[in-house]
This record gives C-alpha cells, sequence and structure tokens, in this order.
C-alpha cells in the first residue's frame, strides 16, 4: 500500500494557498496609488489668468501639477508661504523648462513667476493638498 501520496498533496496545496495569501497581504501592504496630474491653467498654461484656476479641484499630496508656459516669457519658483505673500523667491531657484513638473506635498503649497511684476499682476497661485 502506497503511504505519503495524500498527504504531499495536502502540504503542496497547504504550500500554494498559504503563498498566494502572503502575496496578497504583501500587496494591499504596498499600497500603489498614483496620484492625478493636472495641467495649470488647463490649455491656456501657466499664465497671468492661472490665479483662480484651482477653484473646485481637490488636490492630494502626490499630485502632479504640470506648469507649461514659454521659457522666454515666465518661469515657476515654488516658494514659502511669506514669499508668495511678498512675492519673492524668498532665495528659492527658478525653474525654467517651460513645462516644469512639481509633486504637491500635504499641505499648502505656493507657486509664483519671478519675472519683474508678474507675481504682482497675479500670476501665482497656492495649491492646498489633503
Amino acid at each position: 500500500m502506497a503511504q505519503g501520496g495524500g498527504s504531499a498533496r495536502a502540504v503542496n496545496k497547504n504550500l500554494v494557498v498559504g503563498s498566494l495569501l502572503l502575496l496578497l497581504c504583501v500587496l494591499h501592504g504596498v499600497g500603489v496609488v498614483e496620484g492625478a496630474t493636472y495641467v495649470v491653467g488647463g490649455r491656456q498654461g501657466w499664465g497671468f489668468q492661472t490665479k483662480s484656476w484651482t477653484t473646485g479641484k481637490r488636490f492630494r499630496a502626490g499630485d502632479t501639477l504640470v506648469f507649461n508656459y514659454s521659457p522666454s516669457a515666465h518661469n515657476l519658483v515654488v516658494v514659502s508661504p511669506g514669499a508668495y505673500r511678498s512675492c519673492t523667491t524668498g532665495g528659492a531657484r527658478p525653474l525654467t523648462s517651460g513645462s516644469d513638473k512639481v509633486t504637491l506635498k500635504k499641505g499648502a503649497n505656493y507657486f509664483i513667476c519671478s519675472v519683474a511684476g508678474h507675481c504682482a499682476a497675479g500670476m501665482k497661485i497656492a495649491v492646498s493638498a489633503t
């Protein structure tokens, strides 16, 4: 009489089920979540008309903002709240690619154009991310 044939199948089946459960637990714990991508200002891009662009939108930490603009006319500076209010760079370096991508952090995020007079004329936005 053959012995152990049935118990070997049971061990293999339990090993497969256990491995699948472990894989599901690992995948569940990873929590792969990609943020949304927003083009600031829509088709018009980053410009003077974008100050109210955030109205009605809900942003989350990890979302990406894409700032499209003519680098010969504008730039983008990620600034502190004080620099945003005073329209200064606060020592931050301007981004100048014409298609800058910025990932939002949780809380307030502030952006200005540091070309002379542009921020004061309204080329700035504040984005709150949950």
